[in-house]
């Protein structure tokens, strides 16, 4: 099968969302949402059956650039759950009129294209130009269809964008200097090659700069809080559920393997960063009285575990990362939608100004307490396969790493449960909040569904991505 006829949906249909007009948009978006997500799965069929997916041909001649695309166990991982969660990310917009809606959702479709070819580049430059290209559409989602006040938002947007691009510049400086060692881009060259302690320090401090930016890693995480806040739903959605995971990612697929010996002597140095930001967003968390703030470092948070695990170079670090990415990705969306739920009927996000909704709606209620419960790691959840495997590789790593990495399940159960009692118990707001409609209740229940499906049941994914994340660790080992 073609990996790029993944791309060729998207981009058209980014085209034809835009040509369709405002009435349509929406419709026409998800059509195409909906139509990336049967290719990945039936990619998914055609990789189990032991067909190599994968595509290359010339694309410049000098300097020497491939038009390479790679598809083993850790990027289809990674593509489903960037397909997956875009049409149901476009199905929650429904519920919210948008001005010059053609342009929005051709936009969300541009960006899951230039993810997903993040995700299944094996060629250096253009890894970059999917990587840069990802920037583009949602700093407009965000400067023209955010939130608060436009002077505050445009601020916040175009921090994002200039942190994020200047990060990535050391990346592609990076990928000048691996080229000319290999003279190729190819993500196999430069895995061969045997740079010096010194060179692969350097390469491996160019792409931590830009990857601890996209995460955010503190303390690079001082654009996360402002945009989250500031962009519409569905921007917050697509920067918390795929996007952010693209840096993750990348430490697994492109900084690890190409500078092992950097990634080996400063482990620790990595590990505490990564737990420093799970003890930092948890408490900065506890005090945020805006909701999506509030939800904002708690991703941070959680974020921060995930990269922890994955600069822990063991099997069980990497396979954690992975699951609770994907985990990850399904349960902020969800709250993300939570809270555009609420917002829709009271116009607010500050949590003050909320409570008493459950007794007006309780199936509301009870999945938003799912959806909380996925979040704090409960057994059973998709989200506590993940944050056990990567404490537990933590563990092996120095059994304090583990007890402080830990602190992201007792202050998250803490200011999680604290929310959700502020927020649907308490004293009822003068409002009337309805009940779940069927688009939005059909959204929420796919979200929970997944969560704790794989949460009892997560070897499909498990046996997905292991033999990748095993031969990537045999390149880390390479060089001892």
């Amino acid at each position: 099968m073609n990996v790029s006829l993944i791309l060729i949906i998207l981009l058209v249909g980014a085209f034809a969302t835009y040509i369709a007009g405002d009435k349509l948009a929406s419709k026409v978006a998800l059509f195409f949402g909906i139509s990336a997500l049967g290719c990945s799965i039936v990619l998914l069929n055609h990789f189990n059956m032991g067909e190599n997916i994968s595509f290359l041909c010339q694309w410049i001649n000098q300097p020497n650039v491939s038009f390479a695309l790679k598809a083993d166990g850790l990027a289809i991982a990674m593509l489903l759950l960037t397909t997956a969660l875009t049409p149901i990310i476009i199905y929650t917009s429904f519920g919210t009129e948008y001005k010059n809606s053609k342009a929005f959702y051709s936009l969300i479709l541009f960006m899951s294209f230039a993810m997903v070819g993040t995700f299944l580049a094996a060629d250096g430059i253009l890894y970059y130009i999917f990587w840069e290209l990802s920037l583009i559409p949602i700093y407009f989602i965000a400067l023209i269809w955010g939130n608060g006040d436009a002077e505050e938002r445009k601020k916040a947007v175009v921090k994002f964008f200039i942190y994020t691009l200047a990060g990535s510049l050391f990346m592609l400086i990076a990928f000048i200097y691996l080229y000319q060692q290999a003279g190729s881009f190819l993500i196999e060259d430069l895995y061969k090659l045997n740079l010096s302690a010194t060179e692969q320090l350097w390469i491996f401090l160019a792409f931590f700069l830009a990857y601890a930016i996209k995460i955010p890693i503190i303390p690079f995480h001082t654009w996360q809080a402002n945009v989250y806040q500031k962009a519409p739903a569905v921007g917050t959605m697509l920067l918390s559920g795929i996007m952010l995971k693209m840096g993750l990612y990348s430490i697994i697929r492109w900084q690890l393997p190409i500078a092992p010996l950097a990634a080996k002597e400063y482990m620790y140095i990595f590990i505490s960063l990564g737990v420093a930001g799970v003890i930092y967003g948890s408490i900065v968390a506890l005090r945020q009285k805006d909701l999506k703030k509030l939800l904002a470092y708690s991703s941070l948070a959680h974020v921060g575990l995930i990269a922890a695990g994955t600069y822990t170079l063991t099997i069980d670090g990497l396979r954690g990362a992975v699951l609770q990415m994907i985990a990850h990705g399904f349960v902020v969306v969800g709250l993300f939608f939570i809270s555009e739920i609420i917002f829709r009927r009271y116009e607010t996000r500050t949590i003050a100004e909320m409570g008493g909704i459950r007794t007006q709606s309780p199936k509301f209620a009870s999945m938003f307490l799912l959806l909380v419960l996925a979040s704090v790691a409960l057994p059973t959840t998709f989200n506590f396969v993940g944050e056990f495997t990567v404490l537990y590789s933590l563990s092996q790593i120095n059994v304090w790493f583990a007890f402080l990495g830990g602190t992201t399940i007792i202050l998250g159960a803490y200011y999680m449960l604290k929310m959700y009692q502020q927020v649907m118990l308490g004293e009822t707001n003068t409002k009337v909040f309805a009940d779940v409609n069927f688009k939005e209740g059909f959204a929420l229940v796919l979200i929970i569904g997944v969560l704790f499906f794989f949460g009892m049941y997560p070897k499909p994914i498990t046996d997905l991505i292991t033999p990748s994340l095993e031969e990537i660790l045999t390149q880390i080992n390479r060089i001892n």
